[in-house]
């Protein structure tokens, strides 16, 4: 049990330091170390990152202490949590500590610059992992362009486009389109 717990912090350790732009940002890397280590398949996986949106706190520490406690029980959920977690207090201590000299910083600045565009990608990445497994029903190939509604959950297209609908024309609030999305998907999913 220790074994796994230990692997759990290595695992969000390493997510925590080297992932940028915050939890969307950080879902493609903890998903592929969770499918190397075989903790969860990506549908379980989807649906834990679902309930980590509606709960409180970040959506990748949520996710953490969520694959944690699937994976090595309370203990586990520990060890994943403060592993995520972890290496934002170094970096912010050591940050604070120059935060002047970061702010003029030339190099700092490009560093920066270099990645936001990456934190983008990752975003796009987490965006197309959620639509194929939420989505999409098979996987992509080229058969999708003679048959596309083969490939395609279409009630699930529907809350999504409504969703995206109802966030940029009406600017609904998102806790209520989470609801609500919820609640259609228990009717017609």
């Amino acid at each position: 049990m220790l074994g796994k717990c230990l692997l759990l912090f290595y695992v969000f350790f390493k997510v925590g330091l080297f992932s940028f732009g915050g939890g969307y940002a950080m879902l493609p890397m903890i998903y592929q170390e969770i499918e190397q280590f075989g903790f969860m398949p990506p549908r379980e996986f989807s649906d834990i990152v679902a309930l980590s949106q509606m709960t409180p706190g970040p959506v990748a520490v949520n996710a953490a202490t969520y694959v944690g406690e699937k994976t090595a029980g309370f203990w586990g959920a520990v060890f994943a949590t403060v592993g995520v977690a972890l290496p934002s207090l170094i970096l912010i201590v050591i940050v604070s500590a120059f935060l002047n000299r970061f702010k003029t910083s030339q190099a700092v600045q490009a560093v920066l610059a270099g990645i936001r565009p990456a934190t983008v990608g990752l975003i796009a990445s987490a965006v197309l992992f959620f639509a194929n497994t939420s989505i999409f029903t098979n996987k992509l190939s080229l058969a999708f362009f003679r048959n596309p509604l083969h490939f395609l959950n279409l009630p699930a297209l529907a809350i999504c486009g409504l969703t995206i609908l109802a966030t940029q024309k009406w600017k609904m609030d998102p806790i209520l389109l989470t609801v609500f999305a919820g609640v259609l998907g228990a009717f017609i999913l």
